[in-house]
């Protein structure tokens, strides 16, 4: 008795034993039979030949037996139809529970496998379906093919010989040109580890033979429908770059026009300047005549500071402005600026206090450019403080210099720190000038290597400062 376990055990092992080939070789002719007899089956009832379509439908369901009775016995498949047979009932109730439309997705398809009859039963039910459907018969063929382009989606199959499904699929992933065309593998053997390893390797869906024509039409048009949403995407995204690109060029434009008609307006501006300032001179104009004049050539001088800030800071930013380098010294520095601003401090009645100690060394940088700086800075904070304190101080750090401003103005809100040191970016409409101070302050510290920061709190006052390194250049 003990026998014929031992025998059915042996016969079993033998059958699941069985080379993936044989397998392929044996489920190929019974996926013929099937798809041509589907095939034949919806012409005979098209043409309402009951006693035909009945014939046919009886071959394609003894060929479904058949297959059934390999699957049973033969392979060892019945581990990965759990996920399989889920994967297939979702995408064919969310088929049926559509509605036929005609705005379907269509798509140019590539067929690859080295078996005719597999290539025409597949290509017959993707042509009624919609789409244009062009087949390899081959590996190298079907890379030759894809070289040409054009293409949405490619059907492959995994059992070729020379270069398998695998290979092509690995080629197609690691090409930058085809990388992004979505690929199903097909196959006559549906074993959990080929799909694992389809999917891994870049596939984007995995099909068994022979094909239910719903769930073949499901997960093509769901393959097509990802592919149109990368495709919109790109086509965005290259749409926003040329967009972008082209919003540069015209800025760069804009701002040689600009450049070039500021630069040409200082020459006369500066004629116009010296002709102001040699009638002051002469001792022939009465006391009214005296102050227009006056009042005339401050409008000029404004005007040209205005011109020659904009100019700095365009040279700033493109970085053509070249630092005259030399050593520094902090206190000189501050006292010099004070001294710029001091009718201003006496107009507002802001009282000026400077913090400098007397052991500081010199350090390396541009004097011109860093006291122009320290002027923006304590002019700002003088006009918006008014009858208050303006306090300014340099301070060692360790390898570098710190400067600050601080005054006991209305301060400033933190979502305007960035805005601030924008080109023309203004606080509101109640701060005049041309919004550059600020802007030429900040790109002339980071020419310099150093770092410009602000703190403020409403109604307490602000503190712009910054760092410039001490060290040797």
């Amino acid at each position: 008795m003990s026998s014929q376990p031992q025998a059915e055990s042996a016969v079993t092992a033998g059958r699941t034993n069985l080379s993936p080939q044989l397998l392929h070789d044996l489920r190929s002719p019974l996926n013929h039979i099937i798809g041509y007899s589907e095939m034949l089956t919806e012409e005979a009832e098209g043409q309402r030949r009951e006693g035909f379509a009945t014939d046919l439908e009886k071959i394609r369901a003894a060929g479904h037996r058949m297959l059934a009775l390999i699957e049973e016995n033969f392979t060892s498949v019945r581990e990965a139809l759990p996920v399989l047979v889920t994967r297939e009932a979702e995408l064919l109730s969310q088929a049926d529970a559509t509605p036929p439309s005609s705005d379907d997705v269509r798509g140019h398809l590539l067929v690859v496998d080295d078996d005719a009859a597999n290539r025409e039963v597949l290509c017959r039910r993707l042509e009624r379906q919609g789409h244009e459907v062009q087949t390899a018969r081959s590996g190298l063929d079907a890379m030759r093919i894809l070289s040409e382009g054009g293409f949405d989606l490619v059907l492959l199959d995994i059992m070729m010989p020379e270069m398998d499904g695998y290979e092509v699929l690995g080629r197609i992933k690691s090409d930058s040109r085809l990388e992004h065309i979505p690929v199903i593998m097909i196959s006559a053997l549906n074993e959990m580890q080929s799909v694992v390893r389809c999917i891994e390797a870049g596939a984007e869906d995995y099909l068994t033979k022979p094909f239910n024509p719903t769930l073949l039409k499901a997960r093509i048009g769901a393959c097509l429908e990802k592919k149109r949403g990368r495709d919109r995407e790109s086509a965005l995204f290259e749409q926003l770059q040329s967009n972008y690109e082209r919003l540069q060029e015209l800025e760069r434009q804009r701002d040689d026009m600009r450049n070039m008609i500021v630069h040409d307006l200082r020459t006369p501006l500066t004629a116009l300047i010296v002709g102001i300032e040699m009638l002051e001179t002469d001792g022939t104009l009465g006391g009214t005549q005296q102050e227009i004049i006056a009042i005339a050539a401050g409008g000029g001088r404004t005007l040209l500071g205005m011109i020659n800030d904009l100019l700095d800071v365009e040279k700033l930013e493109s970085g053509s402005a070249q630092l005259q380098y030399d050593a520094v010294d902090a206190a000189s520095l501050v006292a010099g600026a004070v001294t710029q601003v001091a009718f201003l401090a006496e107009e507002s009645r802001t009282t000026l206090v400077t913090e400098v100690p007397a052991d500081l060394l010199p350090f390396p940088g541009d004097e011109k450019k860093l006291s122009r700086t320290l002027v923006n800075l304590i002019g700002n904070a003088i006009k918006f403080t008014g009858a208050g304190t303006v306090t300014v101080s340099a301070n060692q750090e360790p390898g570098a210099i710190r400067f600050a401003v601080r005054d006991t103005g209305e301060g400033i809100p933190v979502e305007s720190f960035g805005r601030i040191f924008e080109k023309f970016g203004q606080l509101d409409s109640r701060r005049v000038g041309t919004g550059l101070g600020l802007a030429f302050c900040k790109l002339a510290v980071e020419a310099h290597g150093g770092r410009m920061m602000v703190e403020s709190t409403i109604g307490a006052g602000s503190t712009f400062s910054f760092t410039i390194p001490a060290g040797a250049r």
